[in-house]
């Protein structure tokens, strides 16, 4: 696939697939802040969509777990909505924090600090 088609196609996946997440669905079991990214396979056959999620582990595996029960739900009203030839199968996973990324920084300065010197 081209990359620029490539990246469209999951600009549009992310978009629609956030809309159908966020309005759509009345599981009150999903919980999330919004999509952060999809990444698209080269030959398109598979998308891993990146939630931002909100709560303990336990409440985002919850959301996962429910979202994975709604795939074909999900798969179905993408396709008809961007008409795509291939729908490509959805896997979602859990983004990084926003807490962890903002401590990699501080973590990355005590590891150099840390570091043992050469040794002669």
């Amino acid at each position: 696939m081209d990359p620029r088609r490539s990246e469209r196609v999951a600009e549009a996946l992310r978009e629609e697939l956030e809309e159908i997440i966020n309005y759509e669905m009345n599981d009150p079991r999903i919980d999330i802040e919004g999509i952060s990214e999809v990444l698209l396979s080269p030959d398109g056959r598979r998308a891993s969509v990146r939630l931002t999620l909100p709560g303990d582990a336990e409440a985002q595996q919850q959301t996962l777990d429910a979202l994975n029960h709604a795939k074909g739900f999900l798969k179905l009203e993408v396709g008809q909505r961007l008409q795509l030839f291939r729908v490509p199968d959805l896997h979602f996973e859990a983004a990084i924090s926003a807490e962890l990324t903002a401590r990699v920084p501080h973590l990355l300065k005590r590891i150099k600090k840390g570091r043992p010197k050469d040794l002669e």
